[in-house]
């Protein structure tokens, strides 16, 4: 055993790793940021100071309604730190309360209710004085049309809530997104409440198979260049977005129009969460970032893609995930099903001729990029039964003997260890 005690996120906690002795470990995480000290004063500042826009309090003037986009549980946003200054501020301007509505931009995901409601929004003074309705994607009435985009023909259509409001805020995390390059801003438009022909078509191979639609890459993005496009379709949209460190902490945020308050956060994070590695290595140990994204093993196949710039061909990639809430969605159950039946190279090959994506398919497809590279071990509490068999990867119930058996297939005893599974992305740099 090695003498320090190592720990991935898990769950609400961390599980500590048993590391058999001859492991010479790597830890790979996020660069140390500043913590910021007084959040609410630095919530104020954002919105008074914002970035190529005026203030909140000065766009709120003479609007008769408001739009505010929240993400929904699977997203550690603190929601709790900004809802009420921004809705306050819009009171303050003159803006009804009855007309101020927070929409959770669910995308295709399920609605966040009950309990976990009051746990996203944070703050029951915002349940109390104002509306917060979910996103249904499937309902054909909630959305209004705006056509196609002229790059790529995206059919756009967005729930009306937010393109009928007179000012229209999306909210949210920037962190690396395995698609879309990087997540807040214009990502909590589309897919966020986007109707589901608009995320489906973003999630066609057409567009996953594209080898610039990959984590931290903003530039020739198939993904970002459409969702940039649909922001102008819409006309002036404003953004907050903020940024967490590994223990949840706020470290930055930005307010201000859409597309230069997420390029800003992004600019703040993007050295600190891409970590070079000047080798790659025949074992990985990863997690799925802990609660809330590990709640669902149709999250976790996240924290599988994030890392494969640094594990050798034919190497193991071990992740634990909760599973909390156990599989995923019905549809992504079904995909799941297709792959063990038909495998990797047939499974591919029944997308690549698809305008529109099966819901929640895309997830199955992105988890074929780790398995063409090598092994995917699972640890997992919350799979049982037929779930288990579904994932597609091999399930394992100690990672320290799986570590051992890797280590003995490959002769080299060097261990990458990722804690925060993907909110952190390993460059190989020889």
């Amino acid at each position: 055993m090695t003498d320090e005690t190592i720990t991935i996120s898990f769950g609400r906690g961390h599980l500590p790793l048993s590391l058999p002795a001859i492991v010479r470990p790597t830890i790979i995480r996020k660069q140390a940021l500043p913590k910021i000290v007084d959040q609410p004063a630095a919530i104020t500042a954002a919105l008074n100071e914002p970035i190529g826009s005026p203030p909140l309090a000065q766009l709120a003037r003479g609007r008769n309604s408001a739009c505010i986009l929240i993400c929904d549980i699977t997203r550690p946003v603190p929601n709790r730190l900004f809802l009420r200054p921004m809705i306050q501020a819009m009171i303050g301007a003159g803006i009804p309360r009855d007309k101020i509505i927070v929409l959770i931009a669910t995308g295709l995901h399920r609605p966040n209710l009950g309990d976990e409601l009051a746990e996203l929004v944070g703050d029951p003074w915002v349940l109390e004085n104002v509306r917060v309705e979910n996103h249904y994607a499937r309902n054909e009435e909630d959305h209004i049309d705006l056509g196609p985009t002229r790059t790529r023909g995206t059919p756009v259509k967005l729930d009306r809530r937010f393109v009928e409001a007179d000012l229209r805020i999306a909210t949210g995390l920037v962190e690396p997104h395995f698609m879309a390059g990087w997540s807040g801003g214009r990502k909590v438009i589309a897919p966020g409440v986007a109707h589901h022909e608009t995320i489906r078509t973003f999630h066609s191979a057409r567009f996953m198979e594209d080898p610039l639609a990959v984590q931290c890459n903003l530039i020739g993005n198939p993904l970002h260049e459409e969702q940039l496009e649909i922001v102008r379709m819409l006309g002036d949209v404003y953004g907050l977005n903020t940024v967490l460190d590994e223990d949840r902490d706020l470290v930055c945020v930005t307010f201000g129009e859409i597309i230069a308050s997420h390029a800003a956060a992004v600019a703040y994070v993007s050295e600190v969460t891409q970590i070079a590695s000047p080798r790659k290595f025949s074992t990985i140990v990863t997690s799925s970032a802990g609660y809330p994204l590990d709640k669902t093993y149709y999250q976790t196949i996240k924290g599988m893609v994030t890392p494969l710039d640094i594990l050798e061909p034919g190497g193991t990639l071990i992740i634990a995930s909760e599973c909390s809430e156990g599989f995923g969605s019905a549809e992504f159950r079904e995909a799941q099903a297709r792959l063990v039946d038909l495998g990797p190279e047939r499974f591919l090959a029944t997308l690549t001729a698809k305008n529109l994506a099966e819901i929640d398919e895309w997830q199955t497809e992105m988890q074929l990029k780790p398995m063409r590279l090598g092994r995917v071990e699972l640890y997992t509490t919350g799979l049982s039964g037929d779930d288990r068999m579904l994932t597609g990867v091999h399930m394992i119930d100690d990672i320290g003997k799986a570590i051992e058996r890797s280590i003995a297939k490959s002769g080299d005893t060097a261990v990458a260890i990722i804690p925060e599974g993907p909110y952190v992305v390993p460059r190989f740099a020889a």
